[in-house]
């Protein structure tokens, strides 16, 4: 059963609303610019398409077009951060953070400077555009870098909420956002905290441990839920959205691990490095259990339809159930 206490859509799996997370990022952008007048965007000749086009049109002087030189975009915001502002930057995520790797590593992390690192049309799901612009080794590249946060919205509300967390944080952050529309599962009043995961589908009875626990992030929760409802006459089942993927909430995925003796990771990213690495990680130390992997397997993306290629790359509704399935046996 859904969580009451995260208070989720009540339409969830019923026609729920579709709104790409990039649109989140927009709105959360503009209200982040009107509570601080440090917040200022820069972009890589794409602002319609990162939705940073609203920040420019409403705060043209707060605003810089850097043009298509990503590495441009990452040193010149390193030097707006270092004196004082708190800049937003944006491109596809397979040039940002994939083209300005250095730069983010040298002159944002290095100098531990404010700079908010907006990475938009991430995973398979941005479809036709196919694998040069698949970024799908994203997460990897952030989070091995030290001071780095990285976020996964799993929606647009979520995205919201996110951009502003990350505005007031005081260190460099990383957002991944998505092309596609996708179901909005969170409200306005949904908690939100960097750093701590949520449980959003729960066994019905409360007092029997769940036979395995779903760690999923970005718009893939979606699935995850369909996948817990769909297996909830057979299994008891926990599914945790995952939204800040470092630093990693340890003592929740440790607590449900455990309770659950068995695991299931869920990401539109490739699975070494990703959510099922960081996962893993923790595991591996503190909660050794079976685990399954959920996510695109050492391959690139290719063109497609976003729907057609999650289901190719295995991240769709029967793949998750039948990874549920499997581990659950597994530790059988």
């Amino acid at each position: 059963m859904l969580n009451p206490a995260v208070k989720l859509a009540s339409n969830i799996f019923d026609k729920p609303e579709q709104k790409p997370t990039r649109d989140g990022f927009g709105e959360g952008l503009i209200e982040a610019g009107e509570k601080d007048k440090r917040v200022v965007a820069l972009c890589a000749d794409l602002a319609e398409s990162t939705r940073m086009l609203p920040f420019k049109e409403k705060w043209p002087k707060r605003y810089v077009e850097l043009g298509v030189a990503e590495q441009n975009l990452a040193t010149v915001a390193s030097g707006l951060a270092n004196y004082g502002k708190i800049p937003f930057i944006a491109s596809y995520a397979t040039f940002s953070p994939g083209r300005n790797n250095e730069q983010i590593r040298t002159n944002i992390c290095i100098n531990n400077v404010p700079v908010k690192i907006v990475g938009s049309h991430a995973g398979v799901s941005v479809g036709p555009d196919g694998a040069t612009h698949q970024a799908l080794e994203d997460m990897a590249l952030m989070r091995v870098l030290p001071r780095m946060t990285v976020i996964s919205p799993c929606d647009s509300e979520e995205a919201r909420k996110a951009t502003l967390a990350a505005a007031a944080h005081n260190g460099p952050v990383y957002l991944r956002l998505a092309r596609e529309k996708t179901p909005v599962m969170t409200t306005a009043a949904t908690p939100f905290e960097l750093g701590k995961a949520q449980v959003m589908w729960q066994p019905q009875d409360k007092r029997k441990n769940p036979d395995v626990a779903v760690f999923a992030t970005g718009p893939l929760v979606h699935n995850a839920l369909v996948a817990a409802k769909t297996l909830e006459e057979k299994f008891a089942i926990v599914v945790i959205n995952i939204h800040t993927v470092k630093p990693l909430d340890t003592k929740t995925v440790t607590q449900w691990s455990k309770k659950a003796g068995a695991v299931v990771t869920v990401e539109e990213h490739q699975i070494a490095g990703g959510l099922g690495s960081a996962i893993a990680e923790v595991l591996a130390a503190q909660a050794p259990v079976p685990q399954e992997f959920i996510g695109v397997k050492d391959q690139f993306g290719q063109s497609g339809e976003p729907g057609e290629l999650i289901a190719h790359y295995g991240m769709d509704v029967p793949h998750i159930t039948a990874a549920i399935t499997k581990v659950v046996k597994r530790k059988k």
